[in-house]
């Protein structure tokens, strides 16, 4: 009788350890697939930031450099002040997402173009209203506005890395 109810104990025991077991499994494959997700989710939301980054800085530093013609062979007209307005906006909103989601490395990249965006744009409006700082000229807004182009690159390489896309350091 001992014998008998300690297989059917050891049996009914053994299943139950294997069910437990066969549940614990589960349970990590499905935290593993959440967390995998999760981070492909993430990876996916850098993405599209860092691509709007990219496009609005490009889009801004374009502005910038139409402006700056605009200047040099006629009057800035409020439709030319909206453009670059326009431009400078929708960096700053990019920028601002970014500031959230990016990782350290790509937002001080951002931050140093942002930095020379704003520089460049506040010198335009200056020399628009004929109140320029020492130093400032056309000629020095348009080689900084020109500098800007590195640094996106930069910016640009330091995104693709946080990606994946490229190991370029």
């Amino acid at each position: 009788m001992i014998i008998a109810v300690a297989g059917v104990a050891g049996t009914l025991g053994g299943a139950l350890l294997t069910q437990r077991g066969s549940e614990r499994a589960k349970r990590l494959e499905i935290e593993l697939v959440r967390d995998h997700e999760e981070v492909r989710e993430a990876r996916s939301l850098r993405r599209t930031c860092y691509v709007e980054l990219n496009r609005d800085a490009r889009q801004f530093t374009t502005a910038l450099n139409r402006h700056l013609h605009v200047m040099r062979e006629r009057g800035v007209e409020e439709a030319d002040s909206k453009a670059l307005d326009e431009a400078k906006n929708a960096h700053r909103d990019r920028y601002s997402e970014a500031q959230m989601i990016a990782p350290e490395e790509v937002l001080r990249r951002a931050s140093v173009v942002n930095q020379a965006l704003n520089k460049v744009y506040g010198q335009l409006k200056r020399l628009e209203r004929g109140a320029p700082e020492p130093g400032e000229s056309i000629e020095s807004a348009a080689q900084a506005q020109y500098e800007v182009w590195e640094m996106l690159r930069i910016m640009r390489t330091a995104m693709r890395h946080d990606l994946g896309v490229s190991h370029e350091d």
